[in-house]
């Protein structure tokens, strides 16, 4: 064998040797992506029905908001009443401040008057 022969065969098997690798690294490769696309695809089936799952409970609080939103709307308008009777309680309160003390008794009494009617004729 001369020199150039065995130099060609040396070249051969390192290619043969660079192939084998390449081979290998190329299966471990196919192996992995086929891992990594079975777990995306259990991924993806578990955000579905994650997904499902939230859509069905944001309705739900959707409907349930929109019940507590009557209610609320109910109370702020009860809390408005309630401040207009306030408001005219304090108006009378300052007209009625303003008269004297036998003024003061006068319309206590006409005012009990009047409740003692007005409750006598609940009672009939």
């Amino acid at each position: 064998m001369t020199v150039g022969e065995i130099s060609l065969l040396i070249f051969a098997l390192a290619f043969l040797l660079l192939v084998v690798f390449i081979g290998i690294f190329l299966l471990r490769l196919t192996r992995s992506v086929t891992v990594l696309t079975d777990d995306i695809d259990t991924l993806t089936r578990s955000s579905n029905e994650v997904l499902a799952n939230t859509n069905i409970l944001l309705d739900d609080v959707n409907d349930k908001l929109a019940t507590l939103d009557v209610t609320v709307q109910t109370a702020a308008e009860l809390s408005e009443t309630v401040s207009d009777l306030n408001s005219s309680v304090r108006k009378a309160s300052t007209n009625l401040s303003g008269l004297g003390t036998l003024s003061k008794a006068g319309a206590t009494f006409a005012l009990t008057r009047f409740l003692n009617l007005f409750g006598k004729k609940d009672k009939k």
